[in-house]
């Protein structure tokens, strides 16, 4: 399969709504090991200023994950997810994610290359709440090691 470059510029429809709890929350501050009280104590929230906990900068990127499995297929553009690897990350906040919010994601394809010999795929992902306001943008590249060059082995 090759990554087909004329996907750029195609955008998906809406993923369904990603529900945002405060137990995700506080599952994914636990991943990735920040222990900020804004995260898990509505107190701590509200003392700053907000009605509940707010999430992590970094809690869209599985939210955007989730659109992905759930509006495109891989293997429409010639992109071999198997052995991926999440190359880099960028977020553009309108304001916090915070629990209580219902994210909806549109996907764009803003890249798709070969460099290295590997396949890159650049992606904007667009997330709204539920009423439409805009609350991130996130810019994600994802790059394809192919089993055939060897690159999904140990």
């Amino acid at each position: 399969m090759a990554l087909d470059p004329g996907c750029v510029g195609k955008t998906y429809p809406p993923a369904r709504p990603y529900p945002v709890e405060p137990e995700t929350i506080r599952r994914f501050a636990t991943a990735v090991g920040d222990p900020a009280p804004v995260y898990t104590d509505p107190a701590a929230a509200r003392a700053l200023g907000h009605a509940d906990v707010l999430a992590p900068p970094t809690f869209p990127f599985p939210v955007v994950m989730r659109a992905l499995d759930e509006v495109f297929r891989y293997e429409d553009i010639g992109f071999d997810p198997t052995y991926l690897i999440h190359g880099s990350q960028r977020f553009e906040y309108a304001r916090p994610v915070r629990a209580g919010d219902r994210l909806v994601t549109t996907v764009e394809i803003t890249g798709a290359q070969r460099l290295r010999g590997r396949d890159v795929l650049t992606l904007r992902a667009d997330l709204a709440d539920a009423g439409g306001e805009h609350v991130v943008t996130a810019h994600l590249t994802l790059v394809a090691l192919s089993a055939v060059d060897g690159g999904g082995k140990p």
